[in-house]
């Protein structure tokens, strides 16, 4: 069945939240700035933020609070910029069940989890995401109620329906019996078909592109190692996308998916399990980005049973967690870009920032983690800048944390202050 972008729906949803308050000129004071571009710590750190924008970040004893600005002073908490996950699903809630449990809601349902799972993460500090695909386009709506102060979450660079083959990841429902399948908006055959849904996504209005070229751990009767797509396919969803100036993510976890995908020009590798020295060689000589949910394997082993999860899905994340940490510590060794990407939605939104910990566990320093969740995913989203930093110029999108994050990475888990485009929504 088609579906179409339902704005109604989110703006019903808005009118429960206040709207949030205009920015303002805000004068911030802290114990510790970190820059995670230079890497660069200032103590006694201050910024002032005007009209949504930072305007001088520095030390305290050269920059002073203006005439009828607002000063907040954090104390001695380390402020650093809002974070970024690469990889969410706002629509998606792994404690309302798994397999075939999900197929019982309607579409509005999804909207209101998004809704309530955007508040979460901007809540944790993550300031900006992508979504990494939904089966409607609903989360356009989404995206486009928060650009508009309509409800609170973060920035959203959103893919509508991920284009790919019948019966494959992306897209399709294999959990219907033929009398009563449904087939997903993006699914489609051959590369003119391929080409014809981009511009589908294209027309109503999506960030960038999502498809898949193997398949994956939570999509029934699909193999993990199997291709998806051939490489005529993949290079049609590409080249049409390039031509509209939309990047393109795909899901890969097979080693020969994720080569035929760097092969076929794709901006970013999403999963990356199975990662050989040639499939990393590749990734660098394409300035290929790697987005590497390392985290949420222990989620799904823990919690996936009891919230429905098919045992099939189960057995398939056995084998590749471990398989993926380890291609992650390859990955980094070797110096290819890694990204952060969680996968949220496979564990609770909200939870983000407990990937930081294994970034580092897994081969990253604290500070490698850090701009993998801030210089370095702007820089995929290009907005270099804007994005991911905290000097004169960029967004004011800023989070502050007690301790040192260079010291112990998982401070982040425990946000005490989020700023967004000058606004503050959090203030512990």
């Amino acid at each position: 069945m088609t579906r179409h972008p339902i704005p109604s729906i989110a703006a019903a949803i808005a009118l429960t939240f206040p709207a949030a308050a205009a920015a303002e000129t805000v004068y911030l004071t802290a114990g510790r700035m970190l820059d995670p571009e230079s890497g660069r710590i200032t103590e006694d750190a201050a910024l002032l933020v005007e009209d949504g924008k930072i305007v001088r970040a520095g030390s305290a004893s050269a920059i002073t609070a203006p005439d009828g600005a607002r000063t907040v002073k954090l104390g001695d908490k380390t402020i650093l910029p809002g974070l970024i996950d690469m990889h969410t699903h706002l629509t998606g809630d792994p404690t309302k069940g798994g397999g075939y449990s999900i197929l019982g809601y309607p579409s509005e349902r999804f909207v209101i989890w998004a809704v309530n799972n955007a508040e979460k993460t901007l809540m944790a500090g993550f300031t900006t995401v992508r979504n990494t695909g939904a089966d409607g386009y609903e989360t356009l709506a989404v995206r486009d109620a928060i650009n508009e102060g309509e409800i609170p979450g973060p920035r959203m660079f959103v893919a509508g329906p991920p284009v790919g083959i019948v019966g494959g990841h992306c897209s399709d429902n294999n959990y219907l019996p033929p009398e009563a399948a449904a087939t997903g908006e993006g699914v489609a055959t051959g590369p003119w078909e391929m080409r014809a849904k981009v511009r589908q996504n294209i027309k109503y209005g999506v960030d960038f592109i999502k498809t898949c070229s193997t398949g994956g751990v939570f999509s029934k009767g699909t193999l993990l190692g199997a291709p998806q797509g051939t490489p005529e396919e993949l290079a049609a969803i590409v080249d049409e996308a390039h031509m509209r100036g939309l990047k393109v993510a795909v899901h890969a976890h097979g080693t020969i998916g994720i080569k035929n995908a760097i092969r076929a020009g794709a901006d970013t590798i999403e999963h990356a399990s199975y990662l050989d020295d040639e499939a990393i060689r590749l990734a660098k000589r394409n300035g290929v980005y790697l987005s590497m949910d390392i985290y949420n394997t222990e989620y799904t082993l823990s919690e996936g049973e009891k919230n429905g999860v098919l045992e099939e899905s189960l057995e398939k994340e056995r084998k590749v967690g471990g398989v993926q940490r380890e291609s992650f510590r390859k990955a980094v060794k070797a110096g290819a870009k890694v990204v952060f990407g969680t996968d949220a939605a496979i564990y609770p939104h909200g939870d983000n920032a407990n990937q930081f910990s294994r970034m580092v566990e897994f081969g990253m320093s604290p500070l490698q983690a850090i701009r993998a969740a801030t210089s370095l995913a702007a820089e995929v989203l290009g907005k270099t800048g804007e994005l991911g930093c905290v000097s004169a110029g960029c967004a004011a999108d800023l989070i502050a944390v007690s301790g040192d994050p260079l010291s112990d990475v998982s401070v982040l888990e425990e946000v005490d202050f989020v700023m967004k485009e000058g606004v503050i929504y959090k203030a512990d």
